[in-house]
């Protein structure tokens, strides 16, 4: 599959005030984050989930535990569309999460899938008291009845683009891509 830059929707300043305003509203949706943990879906979610421990920790003066959720065992689309194993970076669990505020953080909400998975593999490890989502953007077309609780920005996509979390010089761009098959 290949892909064509169409367009920038975030550059990296855009991207670092979505997610200040993010970490204040998990601190004041939580009443603070003593009771907080960060998961990251691995790959994309955990350089969100890194940056906004940072910011909350500036915020709030104390750190939140931030850890990684691979999800590849959970997904329900494996044999679907044979499923090729990416490399992903291994589950991390900083603490335990039983009655913890868990904020599951991702890049890009698309069909829910990723997020249902994530839901599954998270209780693997205990039960967490809420469990809420986190992601930079929401592309819309969701699959399965989930919604993010803060997201960065919502962009409306067709099924031929794809969205795109980005490297950049100055942290990350978001960007849309053709998808051409």
């Amino acid at each position: 599959m290949d892909k064509k830059f169409k367009s920038e929707i975030m550059n990296a300043q855009e991207v670092i005030r979505a997610l200040k305003r993010i970490a204040h509203q998990i601190a004041e949706k939580n009443g603070g984050i003593e009771n907080v943990v960060l998961m990251g879906i691995a790959n994309g979610g955990v350089p969100i989930a890194e940056q906004l421990g940072a910011f909350l920790n500036v915020f709030e003066g104390c750190e939140v535990p931030c850890g990684v959720l691979d999800i590849s065992e959970h997904r329900d689309d494996r044999k679907r569309h044979n499923f090729v194993e990416k490399e992903t970076m291994a589950t991390s669990v900083p603490c335990d999460i039983d009655g913890k505020d868990v904020v599951l953080v991702d890049d890009v909400l698309y069909t829910g899938r990723t997020a249902r998975a994530a839901f599954d593999a998270l209780s693997d490890f205990g039960r967490a008291g809420t469990i809420q989502l986190a992601v930079l953007v929401d592309r819309g077309h969701r699959e399965l009845p989930i919604r993010a609780d803060y997201v960065g920005k919502n962009v409306p996509t067709s099924h031929t683009e794809m969205v795109g979390v980005d490297p950049s010089e100055d942290g990350y761009t978001v960007n849309i891509y053709e998808v051409q098959e």
